[in-house]
């Protein structure tokens, strides 16, 4: 089968983000990106029998370039998959939730592993100082309080029992991209990235409709779309806005594939970035001199939805049954 791995992982860098963040939180994490993703599935959905064995891929220093300071972190496998939970998902969500994002987490970071293009040599990027993608032992102790204790042990214990389990596709580490909460229907990565893999295309996620903020509608003045356009290469006149804003095409999922901006052709991910919006799901309406875009989930929801990973777990199911829903086609296995 034809691989996408360099071309995906080349704009993931350049998207700059995994995931988004949990749904507990406004910032964007990091670490919640990736890329690829395809309507068609060649093998066999996840199965949530027990795990198979492969070679060991070694407990290696993982490598996270801070985003801010451009320090690369030296972490233990541990301390790494431990730090981007706890930067992803509240502690006190259900056990199954927390281990399907240790092993989404761990997958992922193995996938950047074999493709990084970082100058630094890191695998990945973070920014611990403000809880995005993946937090440091100072941090957790800041973040946590006098909970830290507490949480620790139960966050450590529950990443332990999933640490030697790696999602694969093709024998190769998948890339097992995540984020907080869909509009009901996860997207195929092809309509945000542009690249397709088989395992991350669009599945059912309709409890997300019922997570916080899973509607939100923000308010820009006309001046300052205006701005933000200009970002792009687009003129927009200040004696006509309502009308810079024309049609929208969506993608079988329902975000927006692409939008008519001043009779030019833009994506959604496009305008997403530009105007800094919570989802490429959105409307937009114009009235008195404001536009407001009103958007449905949170994050380029490719790939695990953390929201829809809580419900799941809420509703009995299991790490791996929870894997297999989001990645189809790839295999739970585990290193010796």
């Amino acid at each position: 089968m034809k691989k996408f791995f360099l071309p995906i992982f080349a704009v993931l860098l350049v998207l700059g983000s995994i995931l988004p963040l949990a749904a507990y939180r406004v910032t964007r994490a990091v670490l919640s990106g990736a890329e690829p993703a395809s309507s068609a599935v060649s093998s066999p959905a996840a199965s949530a029998q027990p795990p198979s064995a492969v070679p060991s891929a070694d407990a290696e220093t993982f490598l996270v370039e801070d985003q801010v300071t451009g320090q690369v972190l030296e972490l233990s496998r541990q301390e790494y998959v431990l730090g981007a939970v706890a930067a992803e998902m509240p502690v006190s969500w259900p056990d199954e939730a927390l281990k399907a994002q240790a092993v989404a987490a761990h997958s992922y970071a193995l996938y950047c592993r074999d493709h990084t293009t970082l100058q630094s040599g890191a695998w990945l990027t973070a920014d611990p100082a403000r809880r995005q993608g993946c937090l440091t032992e100072p941090v957790l102790r800041s973040y946590w309080g006098t909970a830290y204790e507490q949480n620790y042990a139960r966050l450590s214990a529950l990443v332990d029992e999933v640490l030697d389990e790696i999602l694969y596709y093709e024998n190769a580490p998948a890339c097992a991209s995540y984020f907080a909460i869909s509009n009901g229907q996860t997207e195929a990565s092809e309509n945000v990235w542009g690249s397709a893999l088989p395992y991350l295309i669009s599945v059912d996620s309709s409890t997300d409709r019922s997570a916080d903020n899973y509607e939100y509608t923000v308010t820009f003045s006309a001046e300052q779309v205006q701005q933000a356009l200009a970002g792009l290469g687009i003129s927009a006149d200040l004696a006509a806005p309502e009308g810079w804003f024309g049609p929208a095409a969506l993608t079988s999922a329902g975000y927006t594939k692409t939008v008519t901006v001043c009779g030019q052709t833009v994506s959604g991910t496009t305008l997403r970035r530009a105007l800094g919006l919570r989802s490429t799901c959105f409307t937009v309406q114009y009235q008195s001199g404001n536009f407001s875009f009103t958007t449905r989930g949170y994050g380029h929801g490719v790939g695990l939805s953390q929201w829809g990973t809580k419900a799941m777990a809420e509703q009995g199911k299991s790490y791996a049954d929870i894997l297999a829903h989001y990645y189809p086609g790839t295999q739970l296995q585990v290193q010796e």
